[in-house]
This record gives C-alpha cells, sequence and structure tokens, in this order.
C-alpha cells in the first residue's frame, strides 16, 4: 500500500513527531539531548524552518515549526535525524535505525489550533508522569514560552506576540493557558490528526489545505466503495 503523501504548506504550522524504533530510547545522557538541540537550531536556520515549540521525550520527540518552503520539513528531518544517528552510533559503539520509519505530523490551523498544540506539546512529561509542571522539565520549549528562559532555537508565532505587549505580560498569559487541562476530544483530535497524517482544523481550514494540495486531507469513510447503479465502482478520492 503507498504511503500517504506529508501534508505541507509554506507558512502554515506543521506538528511533527517522530518514534524511536518500536518506541525504544534515543536519548540516553544530558550530552544527547544538547546535541540534538544544538543542531535543530542550525538545521532550522539553514532550511528556513521557524520553531515555535518542541519536546524532547526519551523515545520520541515533538516539534511545532513553520516552514518557509514546502522542501524545508523535509530537508531540516533529514538532516537532522542523519545527523543525530551518527552521532549515537559513534558514541556508543551501535550501527543499525535509530528511528522509527517516517516521521508523521500535521498541518495546523493558525487561530484555532496552534497554542493549543503547543499546550498539547509542552505538556507531554507532566501525562507521562516525569514532572508534576511543565516549567520542571528542562527538554522543552515551556521554560522560553512560559517562563522567559532566552533561547536561540524558537521562533515564537505571531499568535503567540499577540497574547501582551511585553514579554512579562506574554509569559502570563501563556501561563494562564496551563491553568486548565486541554479536554480529552481535543488531545485524541490532535494525536489523529498528528499519527495520521491529516489536517488539524474546522472544515473550512480542511476545505482551503485540500483545495490548496488538490487532495484529501482528513479520514476517509470507512466501508467499501458504493456502486453505480451499472456495476461500476464510485471514483474514490486518491491519496
Amino acid at each position: 500500500m503507498p504511503r500517504r503523501p506529508r501534508l505541507i504548506v509554506p507558512n502554515i504550522p506543521l506538528h511533527i513527531i517522530q518514534r524511536g524504533n518500536n518506541r525504544q530510547a534515543c536519548f540516553f545522557t544530558e550530552e544527547d539531548y544538547l546535541f540534538y538541540l544544538e543542531w535543530l537550531k542550525e538545521y532550522s536556520k539553514s532550511t528556513k524552518c521557524s520553531i515555535h515549540a518542541y519536546v524532547l521525550m526519551t523515545n520520541h520527540i515533538h516539534i511545532l515549526l513553520t516552514p518557509k518552503r514546502s522542501s524545508s520539513v523535509g530537508a531540516l528531518m533529514r538532516g537532522l535525524g542523519q545527523r543525530y544517528v551518527q552521532y549515537i552510533n559513534r558514541t556508543y559503539k551501535r550501527s543499525g535505525t535509530l528511528w522509527d520509519g517516517r516521521f508523521r505530523s500535521s498541518v495546523v490551523q493558525q487561530q484555532k489550533y496552534l497554542l493549543s498544540c503547543q499546550h498539547y506539546i509542552e505538556m507531554n512529561p507532566v501525562r507521562a508522569g516525569m514532572v508534576k509542571h511543565p516549567g520542571e522539565y528542562r527538554w522543552s520549549s515551556y521554560q522560553v514560552n512560559g517562563q522567559g528562559k532566552k533561547s536561540n532555537l524558537l521562533s515564537q508565532h505571531d499568535l503567540y506576540l499577540s497574547l501582551g505587549q511585553t514579554d512579562m505580560e506574554r509569559q502570563t498569559a501563556y501561563r494562564q493557558l496551563f491553568c486548565d487541562e486541554l479536554e480529552s476530544e481535543e488531545i485524541d483530535k490532535i494525536r489523529k490528526a498528528t499519527n495520521g497524517n491529516y489536517a488539524l482544523g474546522d472544515n473550512q481550514f480542511e476545505e482551503e489545505i485540500s483545495m490548496i494540495l488538490r487532495r484529501r486531507v482528513t479520514p476517509g469513510k470507512a466501508g467499501r466503495p458504493r456502486k453505480k447503479r451499472n456495476g461500476t465502482q464510485r471514483p474514490s478520492l486518491s491519496d
């Protein structure tokens, strides 16, 4: 079965998840996390991708970014992934793959879902029971977005910048977003969109992305295709 092409549109945010092979660990020491973040910064600059949020978990990563070009994301993840695997194999005297195949992603409607997606990403360590508050986890963007830690990796989205007139106002407003947990339905929608490589947004957004890319951007309906009266199948939307 052919793989679904990724949905990537220049200047539209993209939520990326990449897992370790067989869900095994891909970070082992502090140096590993630092190496990954340093090269994420380098490749995001060279490929023209603006990083808005991230979290590095033990066996997977999440990144929220906006690409300047359609080719930017593939170039970023390919270059970063290869360099990190080379580093891990060299450091730990191992060989073979580290990542579980292709990364998964979803285009994100900015006004409705961007900040929710950042919330989802930065709360990963809390949902995993690793910390009680996202600010306690060192390997995510929350300390920058919510607590004002300096960073030359993040490029904060205009929607984040609209939260206040000053850095302090924006950070305070951002922290307020984390006082309430995301609804389970919203978490489920984010997960399904990212794992399925679909659009994350309302119906109008889905239609707009579908028209731009000229292909389906939502899950297809289950069941066998209906047949016309003459016995021929109705044509289905191609992937």
